[in-house]
């Protein structure tokens, strides 16, 4: 069981300078990937995309990829010949014109791009793969290990919050078994109370309480409860992906308790049933993260 939220960091030097990967994922129902790139490498998208797609099948995925200068990228600055060239060409136009010379300023040289360091867009898009690709694969192991634990955790929190969906089920059983009876006490006392007294044994007694049992009867309800519970435990033990699994159980599971509580017609039952689904409210709602 994996979580789908989880972060992932490498870096891989290149040149004078470094490749920084980055990681991310969050909650989604679908497989969403989205990668930023410097834009000289625009091309690499398709590579990291399927490079990611391979190891994940839920949740969005943020991949960003950039190049940072090194410490001594301050000497290994780089001047454009041809335009500090066509630079001094059209500042002896002006000091011609104006009859004062002009002289180019470092300001001007840095903003036009003649003095630079080196940045992406002198890197091709195959050396920076080279180099970029072992730091993906780094962080996309970083990124999973830490999906893997927190996954680990998410799954023993579920199972323990299904072994209290069990306690919930003992107790509805054992509240619901009592009901007829109850209601059997409650007729004959209102009946005798209203000035018609019948015996326990008369036929119309016997006839509606088990026609009353029959309606509030929820065993078919407990049994299938059971068996979704029994089935979410063995899931959760699954190596591949079972978020979508998990939450079409929780829907099965909301659905007999549901039904229970609407067949109850015992309030203490109806309370116990709404216990169960606040419980299971917080099941689906740890579900929603995994993988």
């Amino acid at each position: 069981m994996n979580s789908m939220t989880g972060f992932g960091a490498a870096t891989a030097p290149l040149n004078n300078a470094s490749i920084r990967v980055e990681i991310g994922g969050v909650n989604r129902k679908q497989t969403e990937i989205a990668v930023s790139l410097p834009r000289a490498w625009a091309e690499l998208e398709t590579r990291v995309r399927e490079l990611v797609a391979g190891c994940v099948s839920r949740g969005r995925v943020n991949i960003t990829i950039s190049l940072q200068a090194g410490a001594a990228a301050a000497g290994n600055l780089s001047v454009n010949h041809a335009r500090l060239a066509a630079l001094q060409n059209c500042l002896n136009e002006v000091s011609g014109a104006l009859n004062a010379r002009i002289e180019p300023t470092l300001d001007a040289m840095l903003r036009l791009g003649i003095i630079a360091e080196e940045s992406e867009s002198d890197i091709t898009p195959d050396t920076a793969w080279e180099a970029a690709e072992p730091a993906i694969r780094e962080a996309l192991q970083a990124f999973l290990t830490l999906r893997a634990e927190e996954g680990a955790n998410m799954r023993a929190d579920l199972l323990a919050r299904i072994g209290k969906l069990r306690e919930y089920r003992e107790q509805l059983i054992a509240r619901a078994t009592g009901v007829p009876s109850r209601y059997k006490e409650q007729l004959l006392k209102r009946l005798e109370e209203s000035g018609l007294p019948l015996p326990a044994d008369d036929e119309r007694i016997i006839k509606e309480i088990a026609l009353f049992a029959d309606r509030c009867d929820v065993s078919e309800e407990t049994t299938r409860l059971n068996s979704h519970l029994d089935q979410f435990e063995r899931i959760c033990d699954k190596p591949e992906a079972v978020g979508r699994t998990l939450d079409f159980l929780c829907q099965e599971i909301f659905r007999e308790l549901n039904t229970t509580g609407s067949k109850a017609n015992d309030a203490e039952l109806a309370q116990l049933v709404v216990t169960a689904k606040t419980e299971l409210e917080k099941i689906r709602e740890q579900v929603q993260n995994i993988e």
